[in-house]
Formats: C-alpha cells, sequence, structure tokens
C-alpha cells in the first residue's frame, strides 16, 4: 500500500530532526543524485559527460536540487543550474559552483542576491533544457497551492512544455513534487512541468496520487530520508495487490453458494440490456456465491425478505441475462448486497419502481448496496456509509446541485477530492468517483486513489462491469461491513483496482471492451490472490515427494 502525508504532517516530523542538526537536505539530495544517476545510465549507459539542468526555485526544493546538482557534477555530469528567483539556498548554490555547475539566472542578479550571477533568458533556458539528458525540477515545493509556477518561473515552465518532446528528449525528474500541483489536494490549475519521475521525500504527499496532479507525477519513487510518520494519520491510499489479496473474499472448503454472498442485481432496461449482462455477468465472473437478478413484478414491489418464485420468465431483459450467464437466478429472494441501478432508464417507469423498492428496502434494512447511474437520482437525503455511490464527474455533479451545490462537471473534474468528499458529507455514502483516477471517500475521513486501468478502459460499459465486481465483494464480506463499515472505502478501492488490472489483461496496451474485461476476472483474480503462484508450487511439491 503506497500511503501519503499532508504537507503539514511531513514538516511536523521535520522539525524535531532538524532541530537536532539531522542533515535531511543532504540526505534527500544523495537520494534524489542516486536516481539521476540510474535514469543516466539506462539512457546512456554511462554517467560521465551527461548533461543535466537543474531548475531551482528560492526554498529547499530548490536546495535539495542544488545538492543534487553538486553531487552530479562531482561524477563528471556536465551540470546547469538556472535559477529563478532573487534568491537561491545559498548552501546549496555554494555546493554547486565549487563542483563546478554552471549556474545562471532569469532574474538579473537573481540567485545569491545579486553577487554577479549571469543571466539568461526564457528561451535559452528552455533550450538548454531540451538539449538536456535529464531535467531536474526543485522551482517550487510542498507549500505549492496547485495555482502553478509563476513569474520567470512560470514562462519558463510554458516554454518548456511548448517544446516538442521527442524520444530523445530529457528525462524530466520532479524533486519532491513536480513544482505548483496542489500537494494536498491534488489541483493542477496552473503552469506545471510534467514528469516522468518524481522522487519524493520521507513519505508520499496527497498529489502525487489524487487527480488531475497525479497525471504530472509520473513514476512515483519514495526515498527514506528518517522521518517518522507512523503514528501520524495519512491523508489519502494507494492499494497495492497485496492489499486486495488480504480483502477479497476467499471460500474454503466449508464455503456454501449462500455463504459467499448472494448479490441483488436491479439493472438494465429493454432498451439498455446491456447492462444487465454486464453487471451480472462481472458478479458472477468475479466470485460472488450467487446472483439474483430481480425483473420487474406485476405491481412493481420488490419485497427481498420474501422468497418467490421468478415472475413468469422474467421477460426479454432477464433471457438476455440467462442467456449470457445461465448461472444467474432470475426472480426475488433474500440477498446479503445489491447493486442497484446501471443502465436503467428513466423513462422506464416500472423498472424504475423495482429499482426505487430495491434502494428503500436495502436502505432499510442496512444492506450494502451499489447505487450507480439509474439509482443515483433516487437515493434517499441521507444513508450509511454501507451505500457506495458510483458515479462519474457528471453524475456527481448533478447529484451535489440536486442537494443546493452550484456545481458543474468541470469543476468536479479539476477538484476530484474535494467534491467526492463534499458528496460523502450530505448524504453519509461511500462515494466512488470514476476517471482515469478513481477516488473512494468513505467513513471515518478515508480516502484511497487508485490508478490501475490502462485509458482504453474508458469505453462503454466499463463501468457496469466495475459495479458488479463491486456487488460481488460486497456481497461476499457483507458481515464485516456491518460490523465495521469503515471497511467499506477500501473494498470500493480493491474493486477499482480488479476493474483495471483486468482491462490490462483482456488486451494488454491495446482497446478493449467491457464484455472482455468481464471475461479477464477470474484469471485477474487468481493473479491477485496469487493462486496460480500457490498451485505451481503445490504442483512442484507433490512432485517432489514422488
Amino acid at each position: 500500500m503506497l500511503l501519503s502525508w499532508t504537507s503539514a504532517v511531513v514538516r511536523s516530523a521535520e522539525e524535531p530532526l532538524l532541530a537536532a542538526g539531522v542533515p535531511l537536505m543532504e540526505r534527500a539530495a544523495f537520494a534524489l543524485h542516486g536516481q539521476v544517476l540510474r535514469v543516466l545510465r539506462a539512457r546512456r549507459g554511462r554517467v560521465r559527460g551527461a548533461r543535466v539542468v537543474v531548475l531551482v526555485g528560492s526554498g529547499n526544493n530548490g536546495g535539495d536540487a542544488l545538492h543534487a546538482g553538486a553531487l552530479l557534477a562531482r561524477r563528471g555530469v556536465q551540470v546547469t543550474a538556472v535559477t529563478c528567483a532573487a534568491r537561491a539556498h545559498a548552501g546549496g548554490l555554494a555546493a554547486a559552483r565549487s563542483a563546478g555547475a554552471r549556474v545562471v539566472s532569469l532574474v538579473a542578479g537573481g540567485g545569491d542576491g545579486g553577487r554577479g550571477v549571469p543571466t539568461t533568458t526564457v528561451e535559452a533556458a528552455a533550450g538548454a533544457a531540451a538539449g538536456a539528458d535529464v531535467v531536474l525540477d526543485g522551482l517550487l515545493g510542498i507549500g505549492a497551492s496547485g495555482t502553478g509556477a509563476r513569474g520567470p518561473a512560470g514562462a519558463l515552465v510554458e516554454a518548456l512544455r511548448q517544446t516538442p518532446r521527442s524520444p530523445h528528449g530529457p528525462v524530466v525528474v520532479a524533486v519532491d513534487v513536480p513544482s505548483g500541483i496542489g500537494v494536498d489536494d491534488g489541483t493542477c490549475g496552473g503552469a506545471v512541468l510534467p514528469a516522468d519521475l518524481t522522487v519524493t521525500f520521507g513519505g508520499a504527499k496527497p498529489g502525487l496520487l489524487l487527480p488531475p496532479a497525479d497525471a504530472c507525477a509520473g513514476d512515483v519513487v519514495v526515498v527514506d530520508i528518517g522521518l517518522d510518520l507512523a503514528a501520524a494519520r495519512p491523508a489519502v491510499a494507494r492499494l497495492a495487490p497485496e492489499d486486495v489479496a488480504a480483502l477479497w473474499p476467499v471460500p474454503d472448503r466449508h464455503s456454501h453458494k449462500y455463504a459467499r454472498g448472494v448479490l441483488g442485481v436491479v439493472a438494465g432496461t429493454p432498451r439498455y440490456p446491456g447492462a444487465a449482462v454486464l453487471c451480472a455477468g462481472a458478479a458472477v465472473l468475479a466470485g460472488v456465491g450467487m446472483v439474483r437478478f430481480v425483473p420487474d413484478a406485476p405491481t412493481g414491489r420488490v419485497d427481498p425478505g420474501d422468497e418467490l418464485p421468478p415472475h413468469g420468465d422474467g421477460g426479454p431483459l432477464a433471457a438476455a441475462v440467462l442467456a449470457a450467464r445461465p448461472e444467474v437466478v432470475v426472480g426475488q429472494g433474500r440477498v446479503q448486497a445489491w447493486v442497484l441501478g446501471p443502465g436503467v432508464d428513466p423513462h422506464d417507469h416500472a423498472r424504475r419502481r423495482t429499482l426505487t423498492d430495491a434502494l428503500d428496502a436495502a436502505v432499510s434494512d442496512g444492506l450494502p448496496a451499489v447505487v450507480d447511474a439509474g439509482a443515483l437520482d433516487q437515493l434517499p437525503p441521507r444513508v450509511g456509509p454501507q451505500v457506495v455511490l458510483t458515479p462519474h464527474a457528471g453524475e456527481l455533479a448533478r447529484l451535489l446541485r440536486a442537494r443546493g451545490e452550484p456545481v458543474e462537471r468541470a469543476q468536479v473534474e479539476a477538484e476530484p477530492l474535494r467534491h467526492a468528499r463534499r458528496a460523502h458529507e450530505l448524504t453519509g455514502a461511500t462515494v466512488l468517483l470514476k476517471g482515469p483516477t478513481t477516488v473512494v471517500v468513505g467513513a471515518g475521513g478515508a480516502v484511497y486513489a487508485q490508478a490501475d486501468g490502462p485509458a482504453w478502459l474508458a469505453t462503454a460499459g466499463s463501468g457496469d462491469v466495475l459495479a458488479g465486481i463491486l456487488g460481488a465483494l460486497l456481497a461476499g464480506r457483507s458481515q464485516e461491513v456491518a460490523d465495521d463499515p469503515g471497511l467499506v472505502a477500501a473494498l470500493a478501492a480493491a474493486a477499482a483496482l480488479v476493474h483495471g488490472r483486468a482491462a490490462h489483461l483482456a488486451n494488454p496496451g491495446g482497446p478493449v471492451t467491457a464484455s472482455a474485461v468481464a471475461e479477464a476476472l477470474p484469471a485477474t483474480v487468481a493473479a491477485v490472490l496469487g493462486a496460480n503462484g500457490g498451485a505451481r508450487a503445490a504442483v512442484a511439491e507433490r512432485r517432489g515427494r514422488r
């Protein structure tokens, strides 16, 4: 699991070490220069003669970059430091000069308070950076607010962003964070230089995990500089496969289909039958014990407390589901969790009645429920965290507007965490906000940010598959959810991880369909659980005993 902490928490952890004289900057610079050496060796096969341009701001972030530049210069790297403010970190500047680095400034007399630093132009600095092997971005640190670099630094960043990138262009390495992102909230509203690699110190920062800023971070490497963050509450987490393996409900030899979870599904309409097929099928393929697909009753009334036979044959919608997944049981009956709303046409009044009745029953019984698409506008004013809303940005904006918040889709996309958190506050539900990076906000302040899927996953029906996966998880762990509602956010993040990995497995590097993602679920779950490796080990052990 990748954990992150706010800038305030990191500063608090630094204070006692700085007071004790611990050389945190030197530790950070040494780790940073080591990461740059790895990049140079991978890129050129050697270090000596490589070119590195260091972009330097006025704070300690620039000091880290200058000290790293000094270490690189002593290894034979041609280092040019470009200062972008009237002052730069004095110790770092002295170290860089002593090591033979060239220092220039975008500000007349800048860098060391006017002591004769040669000036350069934005165009010249951008040209030098474009011709380098590595650009070290040390302009702004963890005090940035997400409005981007400004002044000479902003002009340089904009010039670099407009310079065409080639396969032989520089690798951009961000120092702690890409300069100008919202370090604590992931906003990214101004001039930010996208990094290929971010080397962050002590612990990851929330903006490296949260959208939209995470798209500027590239690969993230966390280096230990001695900060004690164990007692501090993480701000944002990102699950890894081993975390999901611990969350996934796995049957034992005593399990039966009811013990493994029964999931009720109200999805699709005759106009959108695919949503029902994809959602129910994904739940089956993710490993739930049973899926009950609920068709419309003659009265539209659903009473999940009664064991009832199917209503006739369930109609053409149920027929489509059964044709794709004969394992599905059509009709009402007892369930441990629900998926409600995928593909439900707001103009299909009978389906809407069935949906509303099922949602009311789920909320009154305290059952876990995934509320998606057509069910979002049927949500009661308040629900518990066992209810998971799964909107995309436009749907979340509509939900917030219905509750008196004047929000548009673009605002949700610019500040996903803020608006997902607001929806959680207003409704009480766990909120899974779908996007290139999925943000989950749940009980007790839990926040997850998962970026596991390829861009190809933005395809019709993808959300229906995700809803089925999450429903399977909630049904399989319904008793634990009842005892610990805070578990729901972690399960939602786990579903997002498996969904994304299934898309990669379905067609590595190429386009995928929602159906292909669903079909890849059994192998994806097995890989996450380590089942394939465990089977191989068991076979090897049996062979060894022969």
